[in-house]
């Protein structure tokens, strides 16, 4: 019997979010997409994430167009998109109506995979996404955001699985942001699921700590169906294992991928170029192509220990970026071991960095961290204990139900408040999402004047 796997190709997402802060334009994509989509790949992850905040804000472009233009060239692959659940592309809750809109549009404009996550696998902030994509007739990718602490066992992500796939999922991912996910620690957990459920497992992680290849091999091994990777150009460091490599490794091991190495070649050919562009014009940093072991001590994320390093360098502080490090996992596990994904890795850094800097723990905390503590993010892996929920918000309470479920519907204030320059419903979920640079991309498409700052000019009469 031969053994299958197939790939996803994540170059016009993650591959390029990781490594070039997403930064590539459509008109560099379109010219390689019929390529990329007579290649075999299972699907092509090209939206979501960075993608929209980065189109509006960096690149004057209509991410909706993105995904229109894409679609018309792809005819045999499908598109996937990443969604943080209730949080959608932002960093905070979105009232149900809102989310379901965004979803119904995506898939509409020509999303066929939606994969879902929420950064702490409360699977409450994700029955309205999952739902809404199962109704607009996608495929919903419901994720595991894979992290290590005491509690973050196998059995608790079994349990997880079998959750998600109770709730509707057509599919699971394991997602490893962090790139932590050890060989055989991996084969367990892919053994695992797939005893337990039978639907189709993907396996996405990061090649940050130097041992995803090793990873990749072991969860094939286990039954994976599906793996993530990054065509050479923008592969390594903190992006994706190479798609070549990768492949050549499984065939030789007896798996028929169904790549089609010749246009995989012409993918690489076309992005190289690109990938010299921008390193020559320092948007592509040489560290992120480092390996960075430490990232299994400390737990980290690699774009979150160069975000941590580049902060303290703005303050003449980096001489502390090991202190810092070190406060992390404490951090974490004072608020309850969440996994360090988007957007409480950011918030958990912010909240090391301030106590390493101010010299009293949790002196100096970021509301970001006080709502999360009040449980508007959702409920945290293990309880905060009351000597850290007082130090933090006092005898506030502490909300236990689901968060969205006391936001209003949004969608009628958002139409109102940008009704001036929306032309559709999707420009509305943009603003929605990203009031100011949505406001802006708008305006801009409208008036050629909106950029122009009001002269003020006084006139002298002789």
């Amino acid at each position: 019997m031969v053994k299958k796997i197939q790939f996803t190709e994540t170059v016009l997402r993650d591959g390029q979010q990781s490594q070039i802060a997403t930064r590539m334009s459509t008109a560099q994509m379109l010219p390689i997409i019929k390529t990329m989509d007579e290649a075999g790949f299972h699907a092509l992850e090209m939206w979501g994430g960075a993608t929209f905040d980065s189109c509006l804000r960096f690149l004057n472009e209509d991410p909706w167009e993105r995904l229109r233009l894409i679609r018309q060239e792809v005819k045999q692959t499908k598109l996937q998109m990443l969604l943080r659940g209730q949080n959608l592309l932002g960093y905070k809750n979105y009232a149900d109506d809102v989310v379901k809109a965004f979803v119904e549009k995506s898939i509409a404009n020509g999303i066929d995979i939606i994969r879902v996550f929420d950064a702490l696998n409360d699977s409450r902030n994700l029955i309205t996404a999952i739902e809404a994509t199962k109704e607009a007739g996608g495929h919903c990718q419901a994720a595991i955001s894979y992290t290590t602490s005491e509690i973050h066992t196998v059995d608790y992500f079994v349990d997880l699985a079998k959750e998600l796939a109770s709730l509707g999922a057509d599919s699971l991912c394991i997602k490893d942001m962090a790139g932590v996910l050890l060989p055989e620690t991996g084969f367990e957990l892919v053994s695992r699921i797939k005893d337990a459920v039978t639907l189709p497992l993907e396996v996405h992680t990061h090649a940050t700590s130097g041992i995803a290849e090793m990873t990749y091999l072991k969860v094939a091994e286990a039954g994976a169906d599906i793996i993530d990777t990054a065509i050479s150009s923008f592969s390594g460091g903190t992006s994706q294992p190479a798609t070549e490599a990768m492949n050549f490794a499984l065939e030789n091991l007896g798996y028929d991928t169904g790549l089609k190495m010749d246009k995989v070649a012409e993918i690489a050919e076309y992005f190289n170029p690109l990938r010299d562009e921008f390193r020559n014009e320092g948007l592509l940093n040489p560290k992120v192509k480092d390996t960075e072991p430490k990232t299994l001590i400390y737990q980290v994320p690699g774009g979150m220990l160069s975000n941590l390093l580049s902060q303290l360098k703005e303050q003449g502080l980096a001489d502390r970026y090991e202190e810092v490090l070190a406060e992390v996992p404490k951090v974490r596990a004072d608020l309850g071991y969440p996994p360090l994904v988007t957007p409480l890795s950011q918030m958990v850094g912010t909240q090391a960095l301030m106590n390493v800097i101010s010299g009293e723990r949790y002196k100096l905390v970021p509301s970001e961290i006080k709502d999360y503590v009040r449980g508007l993010y959702g409920r945290s892996p293990v309880a905060i204990t009351p000597e850290i929920r007082q130090l933090i918000i006092g005898d506030e309470a502490v909300m236990t139900e689901r968060p969205a479920d006391f936001l209003a519907p949004q969608l009628p204030e958002f139409e109102k408040a940008i009704a001036q320059y929306a032309k559709t419903e999707e420009d509305v979920l943009s603003y929605a999402l990203f009031p100011q640079q949505a406001k802006d991309f708008l305006g801009r498409k409208a008036d050629k004047f909106y950029d122009v700052p009001v002269q003020n000019i006084t006139v002298t009469l002789a």
